[in-house]
């Protein structure tokens, strides 16, 4: 065979093989577009498993899941939300967020509200990559099935067939607080959590404060509650320690005697 049929056929092959990757990749994409991956969810301690039992019964519509940070109360959250979508029993996942905290806001952040909302939002996107591909998450995201979704910016609407995570409510006003857990339409579920003992904008304009204060979830069939505790905490045993040095540990002792 001569050098120049040799080059060609060479260049046709590398044709083919490109062409061939291509589909390869497509059908790849295709398959985790079709089969997200499988997450198994597992709770770490009594607490949480008395959690996700609230999660799982849909005759809770809403749930205050309060503690401080690290007892799960949103990632478990979200990975419910996830599994629910995935079981075709909502048709859409918000998460929503009050816009203070350190002292931030939306506007003075670049780009869209996707972009403005991911400093904060960075951790449940993370629970989101573990169950799809970055390129499907995002999918969902500009399609708003996953819908982020500043506070202030649901005021009016109804969220029906939804799953509805709201984090960091001790940051909520009473006003906002109201606002939000009418916004739950049909066939949806509302997680609501917090950390009594951290908040931004003062105690005494706690909208989670000031609604727990008034709940009596003995004669609530459809609202529920659960408390978390430094006993609770799952990210590493040194958040107990740093909650305690700061005396986070100790209001949230004095919180849960209060409301005994």
């Amino acid at each position: 065979m001569s050098k120049r049929r040799s080059r060609q056929r060479n260049r046709y092959q590398a044709v083919e093989d490109t062409a061939n990757n291509v589909v390869a990749m497509q059908e790849y994409e295709h398959r985790q577009t079709r089969f997200p991956k499988a997450v198994e969810l597992k709770p770490r301690n009594i607490r949480q498993a008395d959690y996700l039992k609230l999660l799982q019964d849909w005759s809770n519509s809403i749930i205050f899941a309060l503690g401080p940070a690290g007892t799960g109360k949103t990632m478990l959250a979200v990975h419910k939300a996830i599994e629910e979508f995935k079981e075709k029993r909502v048709q859409k996942i918000v998460i929503t967020r009050p816009a203070v905290s350190v002292d931030e806001e939306h506007g003075f952040l670049p780009g869209d509200l996707i972009a403005k909302m991911t400093p904060w939002m960075r951790p449940v996107f993370d629970i989101f990559y573990e169950h799809y591909s970055v390129k499907h998450t995002k999918y969902f995201l500009e399609n708003e099935i996953f819908e982020v979704c500043p506070l202030a910016y649901m005021r009016g609407r109804t969220f029906k067939n939804s799953f509805i995570i709201a984090d960091e409510m001790q940051n909520a006003t009473p006003s906002q607080m109201k606002m939000l857990l009418t916004r739950i339409g049909e066939g949806s579920k509302m997680v609501v959590t917090g950390d009594l003992a951290q908040h931004d904008r003062g105690y005494e304009n706690n909208g989670l404060a000031d609604f727990i204060s008034k709940l009596n979830t003995e004669n609530n069939r459809l609202i529920k509650e659960i408390q978390f505790d430094a006993q609770h905490i799952e990210r590493h045993p040194a958040v107990s320690e740093v909650l305690k040095i700061y005396g986070d540990i100790k209001k949230l002792e004095v919180l849960d005697a209060s409301n005994n």
